[in-house]
């Protein structure tokens, strides 16, 4: 593996480019991992791992090899949305609906039932334009908060519980919510390592977000691309991840 002033150094020279806005012109990030592949430049995670994972679709390749994750029912672009049916087949009266490529909350939003004739026209307009997802509301959110593990080189680093603020879901700083330093319950822990040994074999870096669910781990998201690591909230954090460049 390279010198991590040298990968650093040859990631600048293909343009400086930082992933955060990948979710807004995703073909065009796509195409610049193609030129990274084309050029030789190696990422800090590999390009085959981040093409995988900038689609939230990575999730049913997960579930089909065995990762409990929050139930999902899929909106392919351009379907029919029956709201009621959703209801029904995910057993909720609570939906979160979320785009399949989306970050730091972007058209993602609750839908009651009481709600449906009011949001309807909204979620069919957004589904003629890209895929999404919906999955039923975990009210651990609210009550106890998100679980975020934090890998380095592969080894588990710290956890923090993100809470929202008060009534809204959305746990993402900026949007208002608490990040709080925990140490990671063991049944969490083993989750995430299992998940993390399978899924983000080379990873530099990669954060596991999911919920406690009556004592079993449900995977919201597998972030390999541009997630906080929350390296601030845990003694010894800046060193394991310059340890791992290192590697």
């Amino acid at each position: 593996m390279d010198q991590p002033g040298r990968r650093l150094g040859r990631l600048r020279q293909s343009g400086g480019k930082i992933p955060w806005d990948y979710f807004d012109r995703v073909d065009d990030f796509y195409v610049w991992l193609d030129r990274m592949d084309a050029t030789g430049i190696q990422l800090l995670n590999p390009s085959s791992i981040i093409r995988w994972n900038a689609d939230k679709k990575y999730l049913r390749d997960m579930e089909q090899a065995g990762v409990q994750i929050v139930p999902t029912h899929w909106l392919p672009k351009g379907s029919e949305v029956v709201i009621d049916e959703l209801f029904d087949k995910l057993g909720s009266d609570q939906l979160v609906v979320k785009p399949a490529v989306s970050g730091g909350a972007k058209n993602t939003f609750t839908l009651t039932r009481l709600e449906t004739a009011e949001r309807l026209p909204q979620l069919t307009e957004l589904v003629q334009h890209e895929d999404f997802l919906v999955q039923p509301f975990q009210p651990q959110i609210q009550t106890e908060g998100e679980w975020s593990l934090i890998y380095l080189g592969g080894q588990f680093s710290h956890c923090v519980l993100k809470t929202p603020k008060s009534g809204d879901f959305r746990v993402q700083h900026y949007l208002g919510g608490g990040i709080e330093p925990r140490e990671a319950p063991a049944h969490l822990r083993q989750a995430a390592d299992s998940i993390i040994a399978q899924f983000a074999q080379g990873c530099l870096y990669a954060r596991v977000d999911g919920v406690d669910a009556d004592g079993q781990f449900l995977l919201m998201e597998l972030e390999l691309i541009e997630p906080f690591l929350y390296l601030a909230s845990s003694e010894g954090a800046l060193a394991r991840y310059e340890a791992a460049l290192h590697e």
